[in-house]
């Protein structure tokens, strides 16, 4: 048969479905339901899904260690809904909203919570479909799933047409490869890995998950994808804020663990990849585990910014990064000899996320006025999403003149567009059962393993204004590498 290159899906904005059944009900376990994350982004997406009819029957069910009402928990999230608010949609809510303190060691609280889920899904004709989020910090992953299977509520492989139960893992899942591999292990050992989701926000990003099919639907990019034609790759997301209240977490994991093994080595892996079956689930998964696997450490170098130590909860003597720029390389056929360069930092010039892929200049057939740049492809993440397509041409009248021009596709554009959170495009892919947003464990402890490398090296800090475009250092890394961060 003639290979005719991936079949392509396209999940996000479609009807919640699973083999072909319709996944329409979801109880909604939140163990963790008292933070952050709760607050500013699960619950704001799940109002969102209802608010946008594309939920009809939920329970939501809160957990923790606090003594406090459900009540209290929305009214905390309702100022992070984007927009104004349904009041009947708040209203419905609320009155299928519940809290249960539970001690994450205690195995009788969790009795105790399964009796609860039990009695809301009758109470409510819910068939049984559960999703836990755990939104927790990593160390509690191995005890929570534990006990979320001793207790029934999550049972394992279960899924059929019409049932099935998740846990969600909230990244960063780990400290280290080491510690990765031990929580994988854990979970292993307890649920399928078809119902284990290690989730990373960044890739349900309207235009991360354009990447793939950006490339793969447009023959005037995939055959220009390799070391023939690509001269480099930037990665950069870089912010203006510092630590602000997050210094005890921040410290303890720094820049490279935060946001280079959380959201930049899995955007590299997409862009790296060779082309799966499928855009889709597992066959997108092994696209990106084994490009991570290629992936090696050529440079790096680290910032600290002035006044870090200064923030809440940071250690006086602390050496934690808040900048890195690197150096990496796929070590394959395909990406041989192309530089794969990584930035990010705290409390810099700009607030940016955005890919710049150089393609090699062509030979110069002109007298005079050769192009001083080559071409490039930007995907902008953030602030304003947009592809951008850079190019040559003559620049217009008598002059021979050549100029860059840019060709650009951006979202903001598009009347009529439904603007929906990575959070609510995450949580009806889980529901639906679409794994190519879940991390597998094998693309952790290999992310982890990159990060391990750099680490090892004791790469001391260098310190840079706030404000600034980072230290010094990173200036001298391109330099040294023949290469310039792109503005």
């Amino acid at each position: 048969m003639k290979n005719t290159g991936p079949q392509f899906s396209f999940p996000n904005g479609a009807p919640i479905y699973q083999n072909g059944a319709k996944q329409n009900e979801c109880t909604f376990i939140i163990l963790g339901a008292t933070g952050d994350l709760a607050k500013r982004k699960l619950l704001p997406a799940m109002y969102d899904l209802i608010a946008h009819d594309r939920l009809e029957k939920f329970v939501i069910i809160g957990a923790a260690i606090e003594h406090t009402t459900i009540e209290h928990i929305l009214d905390g999230a309702r100022e992070f809904v984007v927009g104004a608010i349904d009041e009947k949609v708040w209203q419905h809510i609320k009155e299928r909203s519940y809290y249960q303190p539970v001690n994450f060691n205690e195995p009788k609280d969790f009795t105790r919570l399964y009796e609860l889920v039990d009695s809301l899904e009758i109470k409510h004709t819910l068939k049984g479909n559960r999703l836990a989020y755990l939104a927790t910090a990593s160390s509690y992953f191995c005890n929570l799933t534990q006990q979320l299977v001793a207790s029934k509520i999550i049972k394992k492989s279960i899924a059929t047409d019409d049932l099935w139960h998740r846990i969600v893992y909230e990244k960063p899942f780990g400290y280290d490869a080491q510690s990765a591999h031990e929580i994988n292990a854990c979970i292993k050992s307890c649920i399928d890995e078809s119902q284990a989701y290690r989730i990373d926000h960044y890739l349900t990003k309207e235009l991360v998950s354009n990447i793939a099919l950006i490339r793969f639907t447009n023959i005037i990019f995939e055959p220009l994808w390799n070391n023939r034609y690509i001269d480099n790759v930037q990665i950069i997301l870089s912010e203006t804020v510092g630590v602000e209240n997050r210094g005890a977490y921040y410290d303890a994991y720094g820049a490279l663990r935060d946001v280079v093994q959380n959201h930049m080595l899995e955007v590299m892996a997409l862009i790296g990849m060779e082309a799966p079956e499928k855009l889709t689930g597992e066959f997108i998964r092994d696209a990106r585990a084994k490009t991570l696997q290629r992936i090696q450490v050529i440079d790096a170098v680290m910032g600290q910014y002035e006044g870090y130590l200064n923030e809440k909860s940071v250690r006086p003597q602390s050496t934690t990064e808040t900048f890195a720029a690197l150096f990496l390389r796929i070590n394959n056929p395909r990406w041989a000899g192309v530089p794969f360069y990584l930035k990010t930092g705290k409390a810099l010039d700009k607030k940016e996320t955005v890919i710049h892929i150089k393609f090699k200049q062509v030979d110069c057939l002109l007298t005079k006025n050769c192009p001083t740049d080559s071409n490039y492809l930007t995907i902008r993440l953030a602030p304003d999403e947009s592809f951008i397509l850079t190019l040559n041409a003559k620049k217009p009248g008598l002059s021979q003149e050549i100029v860059p021009v840019s060709m650009e596709y951006s979202h903001s554009c598009i009347v009529g567009q439904v603007n929906l959170s990575a959070y609510e495009i995450l949580l009806e892919e889980i529901m639906r059962g679409e794994q190519s947003v879940s991390v597998r464990f094998d693309e952790i402890e290999s992310a982890w393993r990159i990060i391990d490398t750099i680490k090892e090296e004791k790469i001391p800090v260098q310190l840079y204004a706030q404000g600034s475009k980072g230290p010094e250092v990173a200036e001298q890394f391109a330099k040294k590498h023949g290469m310039r961060w792109r503005s």
